[in-house]
């Protein structure tokens, strides 16, 4: 089998990608089904594997972000209602283990926030950090958690805030969050920069 087959077989197991995360799973499992077999043929013919497998993977890769950038209106719509949310409660103190609304620690005010549109989130950054689907950090959206490290979780999830604006060409970010000098909206650069994590996605329909 050429590489041009190879690609062009992928194009039509990914017309079948769904539009939400569980289907998107789904998706994942059986692109894996058809690319190994398709490895197997590389084997055979004498292609190199490790790339074409590469390649596989990250035409994978590449097909799930776009499924998970594609948001229904009633979603944006929620998210920006959401931010609004957010919003409100700038100034508001940060008191550890305080869960809103009168004052916050980080992972109390995402969950406060998110649970005002009917997500019940964990009361524990680390284990938002679990929760919704991964996202890239060029592939960012408002309304995403975001995670970093902090001075006392070592290299673990310490942190946690919501996306207001992103630049995914640059990877640049603005987020809302907790901090020790209450609810704020921050850059991720410098302090948090060197701290940052990953990213979740929780409104991905």
């Amino acid at each position: 089998m050429t590489l041009r087959a190879i690609l062009a077989s992928i194009v039509i197991a990914g017309s079948v990608i769904a539009v939400n995360a569980e289907k998107a799973k789904s998706t994942r499992s059986m692109h894996s089904k058809i690319h190994r077999e398709q490895l197997a043929n590389v084997k055979k013919s004498g292609m190199d594997a490790t790339v074409i497998g590469k390649m596989l993977k990250e035409d994978i890769d590449k097909r799930e972000s776009a499924v998970l950038d594609k948001m229904s209106s009633e979603s944006s719509k929620m998210i920006d209602d959401l931010l609004k949310e957010a919003n409100k409660h700038i100034g508001k103190p940060y008191r550890s283990g305080m869960k809103g609304p009168k004052a916050f620690d980080c992972s109390g005010f995402s969950s406060y926030v998110y649970r005002q549109f009917g997500y019940s989130l964990s009361p524990c950054s680390r284990t938002q950090y679990t929760e919704g689907v991964k996202v890239d950090r060029k592939s960012l959206r408002k309304g995403d958690l975001v995670f970093f490290t902090s001075r006392s979780s070592g290299k673990n999830v310490g942190h946690v805030g919501i996306v207001v604006s992103a630049d995914n060409a640059t990877g640049k970010f603005r987020f809302i969050h907790a901090s020790i000098k209450g609810v704020k909206i921050d850059e991720c650069q410098g302090y948090y920069e060197g701290r940052y994590i990953g990213a979740r996605r929780i409104i991905n329909d």
